[in-house]
C-alpha cells in the first residue's frame, strides 16, 4: 500500500509537519500538476519533490546547477536510506554509465543532473529517459532560466523542450529568489502548464541584518569573529584577489580560513568546499561563485565584505545562515564607492533595456544600505510581501535615534542644485557647496551665489544629509549610468513654500558585534542547554560524519544535537520525540548517541527532560542560551581575579562595551551578583516596565526610563529577573 506524504516525511526525514506551503506544493505535484515554488533559503524546497518522489513510482530528476550541491543532497539522501544518485562532469565515464544503468534498471528514487547534461550531444540524454518512468522533473535554482533573473544561465535554456517530450509529467519549479518579472519568465520559459504558484513568506526571523560603515572592515571582522569563536560562516568579497588577500589576514590573526573562487583549479575548489562543509574549515572567503545552494545548515554568519549587486543575489547569500533554524547573522559593510565601481559591471553591452534593469537592481541595492528604516521590512517590500516594520533584529530597529531639523541645510543642498540647473551629480554639487577649488568647479559656478556655503559642514556631513534627502523623497536622481541629481514636488515645497525637512539621526547604533549582547527577548529560551553535552554530540557527529565521508550536519543539525542536550532521551522511543531523528536515523544513529547521553545523565545526576518537551514538529525559530563558552569564560576568570571593566577590556582587546554584556551572562546564570554590577534600586523600575511588554525590548524600556538608566544597567536587570526565573 502506498504511503502518505506525512508518513513518508516522518519515517525518512523525521519531522511530523510540513512548513510554510511544503503541504500544497507536495499533493500537486503527487496529482502530476506543474508547480511554481519560491520560498526562502532553509525554507525546505527540497521536500517539496523528495516527498513526492517518494510517493510517485518511478524516478525523479532533479536539474540543480552545482556539482557540491548535488553532492551534498544526494548524500543527505543516502544517508536517510533513500536510493538516489547523481550524474555531473566530476565522475569518469564508468561512473557515469553505472549510475545510467540503475536509472534504466529503476533502481533510483531520485537522479540530480546538471542543466548542461541535458543539452549535451543534441539532448542525448533527455532521448533516453523516454525508456524511462520519470515520475517527475525538479528545476532547482529556477531563477538561472530567467534573462531578468539575477544569475541567468543559457544551459537553462534548453529546459523549455521538457514539457513537449514529457506532456504529462509534472515540472516542479523552485527558487528562494525571484522578483514578480522573474517569477513570470520562468514559467514562460519552461512552459509550465497553468502551475500551482506557492509564494511563501520571504522573512528569515531568525536572521539580525547589520550594515556597518565601510571603515576598518578586517579589524571589525577579526573582532566579531574573536568575539564569535566557535561559529562558522562566509565573507563574500568582489574580486578573486579580494578573497585570497582576506582568507591570508584571517590566517595570519589565527582564523582558521580558506578562499574560494573560479579562478581556482575544480579539484582544488571542491577540497576547499568539502573542508568548509565538514567543519574542518571554519570561515571560508569567497566570489559569488561559491554557495549557490550550499545546505550547510550550521552557518551562523554570513559577511559582505562588498556590496552585491542587487537584492536577489544579497538575500540569497545572506540566507546561507541559520538554515537550521538557530540565531544568525547577515552584517554588510557599506561604502557608495562600491555602487560606482558596479555600475560599470550592470552595463550589458547592445542590450540598453536589461542594462537599465541592472542599474535598477543595484540602487535598490544602495538604497537598502542608505536607508533609515527597518532593513527585514525594505526586504519584505522588495519582494511584495508586506511587513509593519519594528523587527527588533535589524540595526535600525536595535539603534537609538533622535529626530533633528535639517531644514536650512536642506534648502542650502537644493539651492545648489537648481543654481546649477540639475545637471550634476552628487560629489560635484557637494563640492561645490563646500567651496572647493577643484578644476571642475568652473568661474561661472564660483560666481553663483551658493558656492561655498556649506564651508561649515565636512563631506562626510552632506553625502549623509543628501543620502538621506533622495531616501525620503526630497530629492530624486535621473537613471542611467551617471546619476544627476534633479528636483522634484518635494523638493519645490522645501525651496519655495517654508516645508519643513525633519531627519532621524543616530543617537546610539547597534553594531553586529554586540548584537548577541544586546538580546531583545528575554522570555525564557526554549533549549536550555547541557553545553559539555552538546560539545561531546557535536564531536561524535564528526567521527561519524567522517567515517561515513558526509558533512557532519547531514548525519544530524546543530538544532538536533541541542534538543538531545536540553531533554536528554534516555531510549530509543524518546529519541523519536527529537526533531530530525525519523524512524531510520533511529535505527541507524540510535544506539551510537543514546549511550553518551545515558552517561552524561549518570555523572551528573540527571534524568530524561523529554516530558518537558513541546510535541515534535517543525522547527521554530529558537535561541540558544548564552551559557560559559571560551570567550565569555576569559572574561569571568579575569572579573574575579579582581579586573576592572576597563582593564579587561585591555588585556582581552575587546570593547569595554563587550565586557559588560559578557558578564551580564554570568548574572543571569546567578554566578555573578547584580549589586556588584549597578545600583540595585534601579532593577524593581526596570522589571516592572519589562513584566508590562509582551516581548522585553530593552529600547522601549530606556525610552520609558530615560537617560537616567543606561542600557547595560537595564541589561543586567534583566539577566537578573531571568536568574530569579
Amino acid at each position: 500500500m502506498m504511503k502518505s506524504p506525512l508518513e513518508i516525511l516522518q519515517q525518512y526525514f523525521g519531522y511530523d509537519n510540513f512548513r510554510l506551503e511544503q503541504a500544497n506544493a507536495v499533493e500537486n505535484v503527487i496529482a502530476k500538476k506543474d508547480t511554481f515554488v519560491l520560498m526562502p533559503t532553509g525554507g525546505g524546497k527540497s521536500l517539496c519533490y523528495q516527498v513526492p518522489a517518494l510517493v510517485l513510482e518511478g524516478t525523479a530528476i532533479v536539474i540543480s546547477p552545482l556539482i557540491a550541491l548535488m553532492k551534498d543532497q544526494v548524500d543527505a539522501l543516502r544517508v536517510n536510506g533513500i536510493s538516489a544518485a547523481y550524474i555531473n562532469s566530476s565522475m569518469s565515464a564508468f561512473e557515469q554509465n553505472e549510475t545510467l544503468n540503475q536509472l534504466k534498471n529503476g533502481q533510483l528514487k531520485l537522479l540530480y543532473v546538471a542543466p548542461e547534461k541535458l543539452s549535451a550531444d543534441n539532448g542525448a540524454f533527455l532521448k533516453l529517459l523516454n525508456d524511462v518512468n520519470i515520475s517527475l522533473f525538479a528545476v532547482d535554482e529556477a531563477h538561472c532560466v530567467s534573462h531578468w533573473g539575477h544569475d541567468f544561465r543559457p544551459d537553462y535554456l534548453f529546459l523549455n523542450g521538457i514539457k513537449k517530450q514529457f506532456p504529462k509529467v509534472p515540472i516542479i519549479a523552485l527558487t528562494a529568489s525571484a522578483d514578480e518579472i522573474t517569477r513570470k519568465d520562468i514559467i514562460k520559459q519552461l512552459n509550465l502548464q497553468e502551475p500551482l504558484v506557492l509564494i511563501s513568506s520571504f522573512d528569515r526571523a531568525n536572521i539580525k541584518y547589520f550594515v556597518q560603515p565601510k571603515q576598518s572592515v578586517l579589524h571589525n571582522i577579526i573582532q566579531y569573529l574573536n568575539e564569535h569563536p566557535n561559529d562558522s560562516g562566509i565573507i563574500y568579497c568582489l574580486s578573486r584577489k579580494g578573497t585570497e588577500e582576506m582568507s591570508n589576514n584571517l590566517r595570519e590573526n589565527g582564523i582558521n580560513s580558506a578562499f574560494y573562487h573560479a579562478g581556482i583549479n575544480s579539484i582544488e575548489r571542491a577540497k576547499v568546499q568539502e573542508d568548509f562543509l565538514k567543519d574542518k574549515t571554519r570561515v571560508m572567503v569567497a566570489t559569488i561563485a561559491f554557495g549557490m545552494g550550499i545546505d550547510k545548515s550550521n552557518v551562523r554568519f554570513v559577511m559582505h565584505a562588498d556590496l552585491p549587486k542587487n537584492i536577489e543575489s544579497y538575500y540569497q547569500e545572506t540566507g546561507r545562515a541559520g538554515r537550521d533554524g538557530l540565531p544568525s547573522e547577515a552584517i554588510l559593510f557599506y561604502s557608495y564607492a562600491d555602487v560606482i565601481k558596479l555600475r560599470r559591471f550592470a552595463m550589458v553591452e547592445g542590450n540598453e533595456e536589461q542594462s537599465d534593469l541592472m542599474l535598477q537592481k543595484l540602487q535598490q541595492m544602495a538604497d537598502f544600505a542608505e536607508m533609515q528604516k527597518c532593513r527585514r521590512q525594505y526586504l519584505m517590500e522588495y519582494f511584495g510581501e508586506k511587513h509593519d516594520g519594528n523587527c527588533n533584529s535589524c540595526d535600525f530597529c536595535l539603534s537609538d535615534f533622535e529626530t533633528w531639523d535639517a531644514t536650512v541645510d536642506a534648502q542650502k543642498l537644493l539651492s545648489a542644485i537648481h543654481r546649477l540647473k540639475e545637471r550634476y551629480g552628487k560629489n560635484l554639487i557637494i563640492d561645490f557647496l563646500r567651496g572647493s577649488k577643484s578644476v571642475k568647479i568652473t568661474d561661472s559656478m564660483r560666481s553663483l551665489p551658493t558656492y561655498g556655503m556649506g564651508n561649515d559642514q565636512d563631506k562626510n556631513y552632506w553625502q549623509n544629509l543628501l543620502r538621506q534627502l533622495l531616501i525620503n523623497g526630497f530629492l530624486s536622481e535621473s537613471d542611467g549610468e551617471f546619476y544627476v541629481l534633479k528636483l522634484n514636488e518635494e523638493s519645490n515645497q522645501v525651496l519655495f513654500k517654508n516645508k519643513k525637512v525633519i531627519l532621524k539621526k543616530v543617537k546610539e547604533q547597534a553594531k553586529a558585534v554586540t548584537v548577541e549582547e544586546m538580546e531583545t527577548d528575554y522570555s525564557t529560551p526554549e533549549f536550555d542547554v547541557n553545553e559539555d553535552l552538546f560539545s561531546e554530540l557535536r564531536a561524535l557527529r564528526r567521527e561519524i560524519a567522517e567515517r561515513e565521508n558526509v558533512p557532519p550536519y547531514v548525519i544530524f543539525s546543530d538544532a538536533t544535537l541541542l534538543e538531545l542536550s536540553t531533554y536528554l532521551p534516555n531510549s530509543k522511543e524518546e529519541l523519536n520525540q527529537i526533531s530530525g531523528f525519523g524512524a531510520f536515523k533511529i535505527e541507524k544513529y540510535g544506539d551510537l548517541f543514546l549511550p553518551a547521553i545515558i552517561e552524561f545523565c549518570k555523572n551528573n545526576n540527571l534524568s530524561s527532560k523529554i516530558s518537558e518537551k513541546k510535541p515534535k514538529k517543525i522547527r521554530e525559530t529558537k535561541k540558544t542560551n548564552p551559557k560559559t563558552s571560551g570567550t565569555f569564560a576569559t572574561t569571568f576568570e579575569l572579573y574575579k581575579a579582581g579586573n576592572n571593566f576597563e582593564e579587561i577590556a585591555k588585556i582581552r582587546n575587546l570593547s569595554i562595551n563587550t565586557i559588560q554584556n559578557h558578564l551580564a551572562n554570568f548574572v543571569a546564570a546567578g554566578k555573578i551578583e547584580a549589586d556588584e554590577l549597578m545600583d540595585v534600586s534601579k532593577i524593581d523600575p526596570i522589571i516592572e516596565i519589562a513584566k508590562a511588554q509582551t516581548i522585553p525590548s530593552l529600547k522601549a524600556i530606556k525610552d520609558e526610563l530615560g537617560d537616567g538608566y543606561s542600557y547595560f544597567e537595564i541589561h543586567i536587570a534583566m539577566a537578573y529577573y531571568k536568574s530569579q526565573q
